[in-house]
């Protein structure tokens, strides 16, 4: 999940809980024949890792610290249909969102823990009503899926995926499935799910309780907290300052002032260019207005395991989950604005391959996704982010107030040029519009020859073909 937060990688510090957990692999490896995890997991191996726990150091400098109070957390639910948007439970409950369906799967979450917190919502109810069986609501599917066989086979062991298949559920194969659009179990337009329906995610136990009472709610045990003002959060790490990490903050910054006024005063070279790679990419931006435009939107998930789905095919299906029309607005050379976060999401690398068979060689976003953004260059698309940018080109398109419906795509007839050799993009605001410049990164010579390969893959298959041929000579 670190990826998922946008980081290349994470440290984490151990604690007793990993130990336990850690312990318990440790002894089932050692004990059963059909682990394959015993010479990766023993309990020598533990006990090196706690002999010499993974700490950072006293005077660590951090690009940015955030802290949370995990004593003011309350139950959240995400959606509709992003992540971005939370309310806590207390406030959503109130209004009896009617559910049609309710899942517990994927490959992050339906652990045994999670199967079992989900069983107890029903336990509960049946030991509070002993005459009355709890089923699920009428007119809703719950549908769950343990993240492995290893973990199906433990909450089988304790009764809990039983519990659950006694209420109601139905049963899939453990893995991936509802979550990218394959199986049963998927949503129809109106109901609560994709695209002209509304999605939310929630915990195991409400996503449970939901499915008991057919609206979103809360397990019976739940409480709305008292006094409760909101989740405490902000930057630093929440403990009162110290003269010295007042001290060593104010290093920082003007270590970060020194840094910015050096980088205006002197301009980035001009980068190296690889024969035959252009110096320039222009042309006319086509303008998806959107946030957090996940890569389901990008390539719906029906298709990601399609091998027999032609170029020309990935090509039309493009967008088909953000705006049908967006096939027949593209034009050969485009080049893809969005706003911010573009990309998010599943990792699925069609939703690059997707953008480059439409032929836009170039996406240019307030943000892009991590992953998405590796992907990309992984498969030849090439991305930028400009932030200036998405907001000109908010304010110049901004609908009036009386307008009910935004343009989910709008060709600008603006135009924009990137000097790859100088890091610099033109933009030409239409006919007669402003023109301005602005500085972006540099695109590597290590990067332009992936690009210049037709991605990372090809790339990779060429060197090694250069060092057989070259062992051969």
């Amino acid at each position: 999940m670190t990826t998922e937060m946008a980081a290349l990688s994470g440290l984490f510090p151990v604690d007793k809980t990993l130990e336990r957990w850690l312990r318990n692999k440790a002894t089932e490896a050692a004990i059963l024949d059909d682990r394959t995890t015993r010479l990766r997991i023993t309990h020598e191996k533990v006990d090196e890792l706690f002999a010499n726990p993974l700490t950072a150091d006293r005077d660590a400098v951090y690009a940015k610290q955030l802290y949370l109070n995990l004593d003011t957390l309350a139950p959240y639910v995400s959606g509709p249909d992003s992540v971005k948007v939370g309310t806590p439970l207390h406030e959503l409950a109130p209004q009896h969102i009617k559910i049609n369906r309710a899942y517990i799967v994927s490959c992050t979450n339906s652990r045994a823990s999670d199967l079992a917190a989900a069983a107890k919502v029903f336990k509960d109810t049946a030991n509070a009503n002993p005459d009355t069986p709890p089923k699920i609501a009428e007119g809703v599917q719950l549908y769950i899926a343990a993240a492995s066989a290893p973990e199906q086979e433990a909450a089988e062991a304790v009764g809990d995926w039983q519990t659950l298949l006694d209420a109601g559920a139905q049963a899939l194969p453990a893995g991936c499935g509802p979550c990218i659009g394959l199986g049963i179990g998927l949503l129809e337009p109106g109901e609560v799910g994709i695209r002209d329906a509304q999605t939310y995610l929630a915990s195991p136990e409400v996503v449970a309780a939901s499915a008991l009472k057919g609206v979103i709610s809360g397990p019976d045990t739940y409480e709305v907290p008292t006094n409760w003002s909101g989740i405490e959060y902000g930057y630093g790490t929440g403990a009162e300052p110290t003269t010295e990490n007042k001290l060593s903050n104010f290093l920082q910054q003007m270590e970060s002032l020194i840094e910015r006024v050096e980088s205006v005063e002197n301009p980035k070279s001009e980068v190296d260019i690889l024969p035959g790679f252009p110096e320039k990419i222009s042309g006319e931006i086509i303008f998806c207005d959107a946030d957090n435009l996940n890569t389901d939107g990008i390539y719906p998930g029906k298709y990601t395991y399609q091998d027999n789905l032609s170029k020309e095919d990935m090509a039309r299906v493009c967008m088909e989950n953000y705006d049908p029309q967006f096939d027949s607005m593209t034009r050969p050379n485009d080049i893809l604005v969005s706003g911010f976060n573009f990309g998010c999401g599943s990792s699925r690398e069609q939703a690059a391959t997707a953008i480059l068979a439409k032929q836009i060689p170039l996406v240019v976003a307030g943000s892009l996704g991590n992953i998405f953004s590796r992907n990309s260059f992984n498969n030849a698309l090439m991305g930028l982010e400009v932030p200036r940018l998405v907001q000109r080109l908010r304010t110049h398109f901004t609908l009036p107030s009386n307008h009910t419906k935004r343009q989910l795509t709008r060709r600008t007839g603006w135009t924009l040029t990137w000097d790859v050799k100088r890091s610099l993009i033109e933009v030409q605001e239409g006919q007669g519009g402003e023109t301005w410049t602005e500085q972006v990164g540099e695109l590597s010579r290590n990067v332009q020859e992936i690009i210049a390969a037709g991605g990372l893959e090809a790339w990779v298959k060429a060197e090694i073909g250069k060092e057989a041929a070259a062992a051969n000579t």
